[in-house]
């Protein structure tokens, strides 16, 4: 007679609400290292804020609960990359995923690079590539270059606010450069790594990056999930940042009982800010309330208000 089988449930997830800065390893999908996360704090709700592509590595900040409603506030945000681009060879994807569609000599020195890179700070036009999870007519880019179809795509304005090489390299493999970029959202950085060796005359892909920082966000703050998997469950909590780090770039506003609680009940009150300002707003115990925006007429008015406080 056979042993019964004995089921195992899993715990049912739990209410957590905070902000991880995930430091994502390479190889990995960003839904990859979410659910991840999500298992490890055996979270109810959560999301990020924006995906890294499986090649990079770096900051990826995931939001548990109340956060996942702010969640979309680092999209528009400035982010800063390192990357190391390969020259001398071109690929489909401007990336070393792609496969190579040119092998060129490279006869470039340290300063035509440092000449090159100082032509692409300040606002420039930008062409979208294709292998992209932009869409066009309800499907993603991407899906148009695996079936080898090639787009026209309109050029955007992107902000390039920063761009230094730091570290030139001479190896078997052709020469490489690291560089460091400051850039406002939209930017690719592969296409930007593939036009800069368009411009030195010898073509180049994106062979690394990693994401260092997202606004007032940085790499430094964050976790590996080897590291969080190594803590005991009760240890990882205090890992967590509060939701209203999604929005530490804004100015506050700090109210008092009676507009606190107006305000959590949907209601605008009399604030005096610059008119359009988003501001992080608060009780006189500086529990966050939530996201408000001021008008020209004198209020308040709350935008995404946190639960439970």
């Amino acid at each position: 007679m056979s042993e019964p089988r004995v089921q195992f449930r899993r715990p049912a997830r739990r209410r957590l609400d905070g902000v991880l800065l995930l430091d994502k390893a390479l190889g990995i999908s960003s839904n990859h290292a979410l659910q991840e996360a999500r298992r490890l704090f055996n979270a109810e709700k959560a999301g990020h804020t924006g995906t890294l592509d499986p090649l990079a590595t770096g900051l990826l900040p995931l939001c548990f609960g109340e956060a996942t409603k702010f969640s979309g506030e680092l999209l528009d945000a400035d982010k800063r990359y390192l990357a190391t681009a390969q020259l001398g060879v071109t690929t489909d994807t401007a990336d070393a995923e792609g496969a190579v569609l040119a092998r060129r000599p490279v006869d470039v020195s340290r300063n035509d690079a440092e000449a090159v890179l100082a032509e692409f700070v300040g606002e420039i036009d930008q062409v979208p590539p294709m292998h992209s999870a932009l869409k066009r007519d309800g499907k993603p880019l991407y899906e148009y270059a695996r079936a080898g179809i090639e787009l026209e795509r309109v050029a955007r304005r992107i902000s390039i606010h920063e761009l230094r090489l730091l570290d030139w390299m001479d190896d078997p493999a052709g020469d490489r450069f690291t560089f460091e970029v400051l850039c406002s959202k939209g930017t690719y950085v592969r296409t930007l790594a593939a036009d800069i060796g368009a411009r030195l005359g010898c073509g180049a892909h994106l062979a690394a990056l990693r994401r260092t920082a997202i606004g007032k966000l940085d790499v430094d703050q964050a976790h590996t999930l080897e590291a969080l998997a190594a803590l005991p469950e009760a240890e990882r909590d205090v890992l967590l940042s509060p939701p209203d780090a999604l929005l530490a770039g804004l100015s506050s506003a700090c109210l008092d009982p009676e507009g606190a609680a107006r305000l959590r009940q949907g209601q605008a009150v009399r604030w005096s800010a610059e008119d359009g300002a988003r501001l992080r707003a608060y009780d006189h115990e500086q529990r966050f309330i939530g996201l408000c925006r001021q008008s020209g007429d004198g209020w308040l008015r709350p935008q995404r208000l946190v639960a439970g406080v």
